[in-house]
């Protein structure tokens, strides 16, 4: 399980916004509604809740309008902990 920031990569992200099988689920109505993928298959959302939780990506660093989220400011907090001490070890050990 990966820990810390993830990647952005706009090749993944558009081959998941414009894959055959998105369109063809959205066309058809065969979405699941949102939190229910424990029912559908529980062994990926677990593992998508744990690594949602586990990491940061460049989106939840950034602010979003006037407020940050709590949980963004908690992942932006601990995240910058770690790269000071990263450094501090880095260049002092």
């Amino acid at each position: 399980m990966k820990f810390g920031l993830r990647k952005p990569s706009i090749k993944k992200r558009l081959a998941a916004r414009t894959s055959l099988k998105r369109y063809v689920r959205h066309r058809l109505g065969l979405k699941v509604p949102a939190g229910l993928g424990w029912v559908t298959d529980p062994k990926r959302a677990a593992y998508n809740r744990v690594y949602q939780r586990t990491t940061a990506g460049i989106e939840d660093l950034a602010p979003h309008g006037t407020r940050r989220s709590s949980r963004a400011s908690r992942v932006a907090a601990v995240l910058m902990a770690v790269l000071i001490l990263y450094l501090f070890a880095k260049v002092f050990l």
